[in-house]
């Protein structure tokens, strides 16, 4: 009887192992094309993690991952403590991963490495644009760990909100089931990034005269007005102005259940992620509040036939 249960028992497991998706089943046209949307941020993380922390990005790592595509534009080797270089260098190399599932999972509709500008110039743009007026001296991401966790504070959380808009979108469980092991640990590399920042958010930003918190609230306010102005272009029309993304510090009104300012993570009133569109998060990326204007850390646009439907990879807007 005992030796009966467990063959059952194995019987059960094996037809349980059998019933998950394996890569490249399960997707619809559709379904490749949202996880296809996400390899352009894909890309993104795993350049500025791996030259953040080892000095050398995925020609080095992995380049049949690229399939060819342009090496990016500026990264740097960051002065990292060593805390902050550990978790930099696992986070690079967890992206890894992520562009392999992925360009496993849709096969052909997968593209190369794009075009990705990931200079100081480029993230001083960015803060500049986040505190309306230039800094002095220019904000510079690689020069110390709070300027690095800081540019990065921009990257895993829209790559968060761009799968949680994306899963109800999708039809396959192959899909399903990539999407939500990819937020897993996207949406863990935006609690350690946040809560790394958020155990400093009353420090000075150097040279400058804001705290951590205050630059983190600058950015997501800007990402707040980036995303709205896209989704306006996108609409034809004026629409509400919705809030999909916090700094580590907000009113006590938007805290959890209203009773903290602390935020270390950025969620809606029920603590539940928030969500955007692709069209949201490339007038993001662009840093120019439209999906049709390429610009900020894509200078060529983005790839595949969601972005494309806005912009052609490498032509003038």
């Amino acid at each position: 009887m005992t030796l009966m249960r467990a063959m059952i028992g194995f019987s059960a497991l094996i037809v349980l192992l059998c019933s998950v998706p394996a890569h490249g089943t399960n997707f619809t046209d559709m379904d490749k094309d949202l996880v296809a949307f996400a390899l352009n941020l894909e890309y993104f993380e795993a350049e500025f993690f791996l030259y953040g922390a080892l000095g050398y990005g995925l020609d080095k790592q992995a380049p049949m991952l690229t399939a060819g595509g342009p090496a990016p534009i500026g990264p740097e080797k960051a002065d990292l403590d060593p805390t902050a270089y550990e978790l930099v260098a696992q986070m690079g190399l967890q992206e890894v991963g992520h562009i392999r599932a992925i360009k496993n999972s849709i096969g052909d509709v997968a593209f190369p490495r794009v075009q990705l500008d990931i200079s100081k110039a480029a993230w001083a743009k960015t803060m500049d644009s986040a505190f309306n007026k230039t800094l002095s001296p220019p904000f510079d991401a690689y020069t110390n760990s709070i300027n690095y966790m800081l540019a990065s504070y921009a990257i895993p959380y829209v790559g968060l909100t761009g799968y949680t808009g994306a899963a109800p979108l999708l039809q396959g469980e192959g899909a399903k089931s990539l999407v939500a092991r990819l937020l897993g640990v996207e949406s863990g590399q935006d609690a350690v990034i946040r809560t790394w920042l958020y155990e400093r958010k009353a420090e000075t930003v150097i040279p400058y005269n804001f705290t951590v918190a205050e630059a983190t609230v600058q950015i997501s306010k800007l990402r707040n007005t980036l995303d709205h102005q896209g989704l306006e272009v996108v609409e034809g029309t004026t629409v509400p102005f919705e809030i999909d993304d916090e700094g580590l510090l907000v009113p006590e009104e938007l805290g959890a259940e209203k009773q903290t300012r602390g935020n270390v993570l950025s969620a809606d009133d029920d603590s539940l992620s928030y969500q955007r569109t692709p069209e949201q998060i490339l007038s993001i990326v662009y840093s120019s509040g439209s999906p049709k204007v390429p610009g900020g850390f894509y200078p060529l646009g983005a790839r595949g036939n969601i972005a494309e439907k806005y912009h052609k990879y490498g032509e003038e807007a």
